[in-house]
């Protein structure tokens, strides 16, 4: 039985189309230490954006292709974002890449999360200028998320 029961969970977990962690984004008190370190201790690029972009700093931990994608299979870039000593802004995160966010916002919520909203507001859903489109989620055990549509070129 339990051979069995094993075998077709297997099968339903590989016939479901899984979506991949595509992003991940930690918590920065102080933006030029996080750049100095991370380029020094992994050789990451870091790239700081300005206000219009909530002066995220972008973390480069592998080679991209001309859509920013990344080359090594499995491998992910990621970034920092200001600190902010209240939930959702004072831990890492990572970010799920998903096909329709308005879909994959409604099932979060069947699954017992909570939709959190983007920078424009509680269960707003946020333009990236070329990235795609991103909310924020808790899981079922509070864990902070992201989700992401990525824009089709």
């Amino acid at each position: 039985m339990g051979y069995l029961f094993l075998k077709i969970s297997c099968y339903n977990i590989f016939m479901a189309k899984m979506n991949p962690v595509v992003h991940f984004e930690m918590p920065a008190k102080d933006k030029k230490r996080v750049s100095d370190f991370y380029s020094k201790a992994f050789g990451w690029q870091m790239n700081q954006f300005g206000p219009e972009m909530g002066n995220y700093l972008l973390a480069n931990t592998t080679e991209t292709d001309e859509n920013r994608m990344p080359l090594k299979p499995g491998a992910i870039n990621g970034g920092f974002f200001d600190y902010q000593d209240k939930d959702g802004f004072n831990v890492p995160h990572l970010v799920i890449a998903v096909d329709n966010i308005e879909e994959s916002m409604k099932k979060v919520e069947e699954a017992g999360g909570k939709i959190l909203g983007g920078m424009s507001g509680p269960d707003k859903i946020d333009e990236i200028p070329g990235v795609g489109r991103y909310v924020s989620f808790d899981d079922s055990e509070g864990n902070h998320l992201g989700m992401l549509q990525p824009f089709t070129k």
